[in-house]
């Protein structure tokens, strides 16, 4: 019976291995399948010893010895496999991976090898009867060859709990417990099985111990949960963290305190009630705040002003009653900082300091929303100029300019004002009136000076200011109305202060009305071509010049100065002057049988050299109307050769290759007039009597006219004066060789009807 009773413990065993290694086999854990194939490798050795208790012949004792020795071989090459893969560190430490040598696996194959060579040679193991609780049994006796099997088995034994006791020193030490456990079972079944050897007992009860080894390493491997370990962990990790974590019992009493915690609250120790005082101290009262949300306070620490985010929650247990509650304290001083530093990057310009145009827009845009707009005032500050001061003196020093430009700003700014950097060389501000000192701004400004190192420059800047109305909400159209204030003074030195008035909104009212209207006059042929006679040394009328005059269905007869200045600035002169043109054409084609030989000149200006085709566009006229192009003469200003002087030369000499004749307007009211003269390929001078008007000393002045007559008659240039008004100028300019001469001695710019009658008269007379 008592041999009967270990049949069912070892049979009991395998179950429970086969158990644990089905389970093991099948767990995802990276060691699962080596843990499994170490308890399935248990399994022979110990059925080997059930059928040698249980056998009742030799041969069936002889077949339980062998599947119990070669079983141990098994175990052996499951155990170095298990030991190699489980004893690894997360730090990659200990065995790191090594392969194992060939040799050991050699020495377990040797010894499986020479086993089964023992029914041959007998030379491992043999069996004796006895009589054992009145039954026969065979027992094992050992030979050499069983000597070898048992030096290879605890050799590979020595080798692993080597390896054991290795990890169990160098890991710390809340790690130990999971190598330590299968050290110590691996300990006790090999002493066990030592001592069954040399106490020759009948039965090996040592499989016991290896089966508890095998199970030990199941449980610690694969379903252990190291409770302490992972209580020593998380204590650890939170005593570690940056956020302050404070622990509260169920009745409130501040229990435990991380190391962030500590030094927020400046306590030492383990005085942690204290620290819980301080923190409410701090923060106030943590059950007013409503839990797993964060709440941001502000608190003055060494100083400076310091940010936190405070939660708190509580703990509950299985059944839902509370075990306590916690406080975490972050702090956000750096996250806010960086937000902050953020958020002014983007509202401020990276140079000066100042407001963006976009946040500047929008600053003053809520401002005007909340207080009374007519006390404050729109000011755009200008450098002019500053783009020569870049490029003479470096980028560097026009920086430079622009930060003492916003410090200025900044100087004369107080609390209630705003400012910013438009673009540019572009400043704008919103200030109230009573900051306004014309005064203090013009004396500033008429000494501003930039001195970097050795270098020192003055910048002339103007400030154009506008009042802002009930109905203005447009921020951007305010700065546009100081603007065009600043168009008023751009070349004044001694002017820095202008205002956008009533006659200046008047001014852009009536350019915006006078632009719309410019294609719709021409439609309707209410701008038409005004003709001033040009006459000769007999006062014989031999030609005008073409005036563009409109005649307003609204406004009548409309002065040339209300909207010739305009339309050259905004570059619709260009539709104006073609249309002038095409209708002198339409004249001269009228003219070819009623006034044969007679002439009209008609002016070609600036912009009409920029914005379109004027030579292509004239010749297409020209020819249309089927008309001598010699018969309209292209007259042009000295000041527009200034620019792109080459080019315009060209397409005047194009004309006169065309068979035009090619005037000159104004001479001499430019600066440059004698070296434009030997280059210009011009056919008529044509001299404005108001040089001569405006000179103090009337013989210098007439000595120059005369020479000019000279000199352009010397280079084969008709000479023509305009703007003579009496006898006494025509017969002195007569005297001087003049040719040509225009003005109202003969008679205004008149229209067409009434130039066509004078011609009538003179032919009739």
């Amino acid at each position: 019976m008592r041999r009967l009773a270990y049949v069912y413990i070892f049979g009991l065993l395998m179950v429970a291995l086969a158990i644990c290694g089905f389970i093991s086999y099948r767990s995802k854990k990276p060691i699962g399948k080596r843990v499994g194939l170490l308890c399935f490798s248990f399994i022979p050795p110990a059925l080997g010893n059930m059928i040698i208790v249980g056998s009742i012949t030799e041969n069936m004792a002889l077949a339980g010895s062998y599947l119990y020795y070669i079983g141990m071989d098994i175990i052996m090459l499951s155990l170095i496999g298990f030991t190699r893969h489980y004893c690894i560190f997360s730090d990659g430490s200990l065995t790191d991976k090594r392969r194992i040598p060939v040799w050991l696996y050699a020495m377990i194959l040797i010894d499986i090898a020479q086993l089964l060579l023992n029914p041959i040679y007998g030379h491992a193991f043999s069996l004796q009867k006895i009589d054992l609780f009145g039954t026969p049994y065979f027992l094992m006796v050992s030979k050499i060859g069983q000597a070898y099997h048992r030096i290879v088995c605890y050799g590979i034994v020595a080798v692993v709990m080597a390896v054991f006791i290795i990890m169990c020193i160098r890991v710390p030490k809340i790690y130990r417990e999971r190598y330590a456990v299968i050290l110590f079972s691996l300990i006790v079944a090999t002493v066990w099985q030592t001592v069954y050897i040399f106490s020759r007992m009948p039965i090996n009860r040592s499989i016991i111990g290896f089966a508890f080894f095998a199970v030990a390493t199941f449980y610690f491997s694969i379903c252990h949960r190291p409770v302490h370990l992972l209580d020593s962990m998380l204590a650890r990790i939170v005593s570690e963290m940056k956020v302050a974590v404070f622990l509260y019992d169920p009745e409130g009493r501040c229990i435990w305190v991380n190391r962030p915690g500590r030094e927020l609250t400046k306590i030492s120790g383990r005085d942690y009630e204290r620290a819980g005082d301080e923190l409410t101290g701090l923060f106030g009262g943590m059950e007013e705040l409503s839990e797993r949300t964060d709440h941001e306070f502000t608190a003055f620490s060494g100083g400076k002003t310091c940010y936190y985010l405070v939660n708190r929650g509580r703990f509950f247990d299985e059944e839902g009653r509370v075990l306590g509650s916690y406080v975490n304290v972050r702090d956000n001083t750096a996250e806010k900082q960086r937000v902050e530093q953020e958020l002014f990057q983007s509202n401020h310009d990276m140079l000066t300091g100042l407001y963006t145009r976009e946040h500047l827009f929008r600053k003053i845009n809520e401002r005007l929303k909340h207080d009374n707009k007519a006390d404050y005032y729109i000011a755009l500050v200008d450098i002019s100029d500053f783009k020569i001061v870049n490029d003479v003196f470096g980028k560097e020093f026009g920086d430079y300019a622009l930060k003492k430009v916003a410090d200025w700003i900044r100087l004369y700014s107080d609390e209630s004002c705003i400012y910013g950097r438009l673009v540019g060389d572009n400043f704008g501000s919103c200030l109230p009136k009573k900051l306004f000192i014309p005064e203090l701004i013009n004396r500033d400004l008429s000494r501003f000076k930039v001195k970097m190192g050795n270098t020192e420059q003055p910048l002339m800047i103007h400030v154009g200011f506008c009042e802002i109305g009930e109905e203005d909400n447009d921020v951007s159209i305010l700065f546009d109305r100081a603007r065009l204030a600043l168009s008023t003074i751009k070349n004044d030195y001694k002017t820095h202060v202008a205002f956008y008035d009533r006659r200046l909104r008047e001014r852009v009212r009536w350019n915006q009305e006078i632009s719309s209207e410019l294609h719709t006059a021409i439609e309707e042929n209410q701008i038409v071509p005004f003709l001033q006679p040009i006459a000769d040394r007999s006062g014989n009328i031999v030609g005008a010049e073409a005036l563009a005059r409109w005649i307003h269905p609204k406004h009548g007869f409309m002065n040339p100065g209300d909207f010739i200045p305009l339309f050259e600035e905004n570059g619709m002169i260009v539709d104006l002057d073609k249309h002038i043109w095409k209708s002198v054409c339409g004249i001269l084609k009228d003219w070819k049988e009623k006034h044969p030989g007679l002439f009209i000149s008609v002016n070609v200006s600036p912009k009409d050299f920029y914005l379109t085709n004027v030579l292509s566009d004239i010749k297409s006229y020209v020819e249309e109307s089927g008309i001598n192009p010699k018969d309209l003469r292209i007259e042009v200003t000295e000041t527009s050769m200034m620019n792109d002087t080459d080019m315009r030369m060209k397409v005047l000499e194009e004309f006169r290759k065309s068979g035009f004749i090619v005037e000159m307007d104004d001479f001499g009211s430019g600066f440059s007039s004698l070296n434009m003269l030997k280059d210009m390929p011009v056919d008529v001078l044509k001299i404005d009597m108001k040089f001569l008007s405006s000179s103090k000393d009337n013989v210098r002045a007439n000595t120059i006219v005369k020479n000019i007559i000279k000199l352009s008659d010397d280079l084969g240039i008709l000479s023509l004066t305009e703007g003579v008004e009496t006898m006494e100028q025509f017969d002195m300019l007569s005297d001087m060789g003049c040719v040509l001469f225009q003005g109202y001695y003969f008679a205004k710019p008149v229209k067409l009807s009434e130039f066509e009658e004078m011609l009538a008269a003179v032919q009739g007379a």
